[in-house]
């Protein structure tokens, strides 16, 4: 086992800070002042990151990042209104899920893992139909790591006097989202990704006209977002029990990233590590299975060595024993594994990364070979 905690090469949870994780050795009273101003600030820094102006409102929610997808399409997308969901990965897939499950009329606008939106196609669905109210996209689906083009589909949506709502959840402080200059309906993300702080936590950023129109609408009394929100408003607490812990280390996650340079630095450190490690896998016959001028910073999905001698687990394993955890693919297309790029890693990091993979692949008996 690797002397230090092993670094997570995922797209969430990311390895933390260790003024992050110290942020969660106090206990904090979930209705005490403190705590009160610890979420204030904490939804005061998050509308900044998203560059969201005073139409705008930060409401948290408890729970993962799915959870604040639910919340965010059961309570603006109208029960008797109609959804379209831009899937090109399992993420756009789980949202179309979660409409049916809601009892939401939705549609799909499904490529395939490897291709982004067509925004003319796009523009075609939204003429054909104007039962469609909201539009959802993914802006990179960690599935392949494709980073899907969220301007020109924000400017198609605004034309057709629909709403967007953008699943953020991985770029969300790593790449630009002028929320209030692509009039964005809601932006959801959550603690645990480009942001450095730990898993509990997502949030979104919405307009409060359409909150303050949809109250009532929601499925679910937990996951009300406009409930939520006005409760927030009124009394400065969370309507149930809070992270608290998650919260407090989200704040202090804010700060270092703050003081990194905020989201132009953060997401520079995240392409130079993207760099660094695909470079490197490169050097060792290792492709990166999405075009580079769709590939996200965040995660990189690499075809499988094709080798017999190659097995994802027995590799997978290597890489853990010294200190390193990838992902598997999730893919449908081709035999794959992903590494993330976010966390506080740092290119030198993935360089070590680079130098692992080697010996696991030396010692699986796995050709050095470009693949073809």
């Amino acid at each position: 086992m690797a002397a230090r905690d092993p670094y997570l090469l995922t797209p969430g949870p990311a390895t933390t800070a260790a003024e992050t994780k110290a942020a969660m050795l106090r206990d904090w009273g979930s209705w005490d002042g403190d705590f009160k101003a610890i979420t204030a600030r904490v939804r005061a820094r998050l509308l900044e990151v998203a560059e969201a102006g005073d139409a705008y409102t930060c409401v948290p929610i408890q729970g993962s990042g799915t959870f604040a997808v639910e919340a965010t399409l059961g309570t603006l997308v109208p029960r008797e209104g109609k959804a379209l969901v831009l899937a090109n990965g399992a993420y756009g897939k789980r949202a179309a899920e979660t409409l049916a499950r809601i009892g939401r009329d939705f549609e799909v606008y499904a490529t395939t893992e490897d291709t982004p939106p067509d925004p003319a196609e796009l523009d075609r669905i939204l003429a054909a139909d104007p039962a469609i109210g909201h539009v959802l996209l993914v802006h990179c689906e960690t599935t392949s790591g494709i980073l899907n083009p969220l301007e020109p589909v924000a400017r198609v949506v605004e034309a057709r006097g629909r709403s967007l709502i953008l699943d953020a959840m991985s770029t969300f402080g790593a790449l630009p989202i002028a929320t209030s200059t692509l009039g964005l309906a809601a932006v959801i993300a959550s603690a645990n990704k480009c942001l450095e702080g730990v898993p509990g936590m997502g949030f979104v950023i919405a307009r409060k006209a359409d909150l303050q129109a949809a109250t009532g609408n929601a499925h679910s009394l937990s996951l009300d977002l406009a409930d939520q929100w006005t409760y927030m408003e009124k009394s400065g607490q969370w309507r149930f029990t809070p992270p608290t812990h998650v919260v407090a280390a989200l704040g202090v996650a804010l700060d270092l990233h703050a003081a990194e340079g905020g989201t132009p630095a953060r997401g520079g450190r995240y392409a130079a590590n993207h760099r660094a490690v695909v470079d490197g896998l490169r050097g060792l016959g290792i492709e990166p299975l999405i075009p580079d001028v769709l590939q996200s910073p965040i995660i990189v999905t690499f075809r499988c060595p094709d080798d017999p001698a190659f097995a994802f687990q027995p590799f997978y394993d290597r890489l853990k024993a010294e200190g390193f955890i990838i992902y598997p693919g999730k893919m449908t297309a081709a035999e794959t594994f992903r590494i993330g790029c976010i966390g506080t890693l740092t290119p030198e990091i993935m360089g070590e990364v680079v130098a692992a993979v080697g010996r696991a692949l030396d010692a699986l008996g796995v050709a050095r070979r470009n693949a073809a």
